[in-house]
């Protein structure tokens, strides 16, 4: 099959997982095309059957604000006719899916018939496309997508709930690959980390208000009060220089690296002894799936699709938004005990395989071809 992916480049979710999708696709023989405004950062090296489209905005005087969508939509559709694209899968509402169904109505206009495919990953529904500003043309695209897909049940019923959708939606849940973050811990850079044996633990995002680091520092602080340990947070964004503050303030800066953005975080994750994810909300949680692939248990927030990957009592624990006491006494129970805590490594990892590759892109690979050959039912 001959796809081309629309997604942002950036470490956020939808990225992630449109990136990791269009390689094992790749892998597996297929040709994908990605088209955005510069390399996915899971992107580097060399990969057999990817190209990359690289969509340019000109600046003139006449635009305060370049025309992105303008030039996306003008993106693909050169990238459908000159490579031959049976099909454009676009992540994240705004403004792919807009973009897309510009670019189909264009390609119509010259006899050829593209499918679109709108995957829906979490802000684009619960936040960007509530906002009345985009909502109109949100609700639009989504009705004129072939397809949508949500990575999880609780986003399905929030899109329905925000919206006045009536074409259904499929769950494809987000996947991860678990050889790539099953690895031994870099026993050099642990002791680097934690020269005493200190329990690491960690946490990773882009550092928005939604993922309430500050709940993270205030976790952490409670945990080391019982047990020596140490937080490695990974990432970058808005909320970085507050934080740094109430580390200082609290006199625990010492103790808490900040790692900024990482690309080779599967090198990373595997030193941890505990993961905290206490999102105000996660459409799914992929950096916790990511976790427990390492074998890392996880202490999150119970909000979104978090309890459609992290089981309570098993793989970690949940807890209710904003439950510092209580997420500080589920990760002393964890980790204070050696037993129990490599109880919850391997269930954590058992868990995470329930989402590995060889479970999810097949379910991609059966949506295309169904698209494709029913859109070449009614093309012809």
């Amino acid at each position: 099959m001959n796809i081309a992916i629309v997604c942002y480049p950036t470490f956020g979710g939808s990225g992630v997982l449109a990136t990791e999708l269009g390689k094992v696709l790749a892998d597996k023989g297929h040709n994908i095309h990605f088209i955005t405004y510069q390399q996915p950062v899971r992107l580097a090296g060399f990969h057999a059957n990817i190209y990359y489209h690289e969509v340019r905005v000109p600046t003139y005087p006449l635009f305060d604000f370049p025309p992105y969508e303008t030039a996306l939509a003008s993106a693909m559709v050169d990238v459908v006719i000159n490579n031959d694209i049976e099909l454009l899968h676009v992540h994240y509402a705004i403004p792919h899916a807009s973009a897309a169904y510009m670019a189909k109505q264009i390609l119509a206009k010259q006899g050829k018939k593209i499918p679109v495919i709108t995957t829906l990953h979490g802000t684009d529904i619960t936040l960007v496309g509530k906002d009345k500003t985009y909502r109109p043309v949100v609700q639009f695209s989504m009705e004129e997508s072939e397809v949508l897909t949500a990575v999880s049940h609780n986003l399905k019923a929030e899109t329905y709930s925000n919206f006045e959708i009536k074409k259904p939606i499929e769950v494809i849940h987000n996947f991860v690959d678990v050889d790539r973050f099953h690895k031994k811990p870099i026993d050099a850079f642990k002791k680097m980390v934690a020269p005493n044996g200190e329990k690491i633990i960690m946490h990773a995002s882009n550092f928005r208000k939604v993922k309430r680091i500050q709940d993270v520092v205030k976790v952490f602080m409670k945990v080391k009060e019982k047990i020596p340990a140490v937080l490695l947070l990974i990432g970058d964004g808005p909320e970085r220089p507050d934080i740094e503050s109430f580390a200082r303030q609290n006199e625990c800066q010492h103790e808490i690296r900040f790692l900024g953005k990482q690309d080779q975080i599967e090198d990373i994750l595997p030193i941890a002894d505990l993961f905290l994810l206490p999102s105000e909300y996660e459409s799914f949680g992929l950096a916790a799936l990511e976790a427990m692939a390492a074998e890392v248990p996880v202490i999150s927030s119970d909000a979104g699709g978090l309890p459609e990957i992290n089981i309570n009592g098993f793989s970690g624990f949940l807890c209710p938004v904003g439950a510092v006491e209580e997420m500080s006494a589920r990760a002393i129970e964890i980790l204070q005990n050696k037993e129990t805590h490599e109880i919850f490594r391997k269930n954590a990892l058992s868990q995470a395989l329930k989402f590995g590759i060889g479970n999810i892109i097949p379910q991609y690979e059966s949506l295309y071809t169904r698209v494709i050959e029913e859109n070449t039912s009614t093309a012809s």
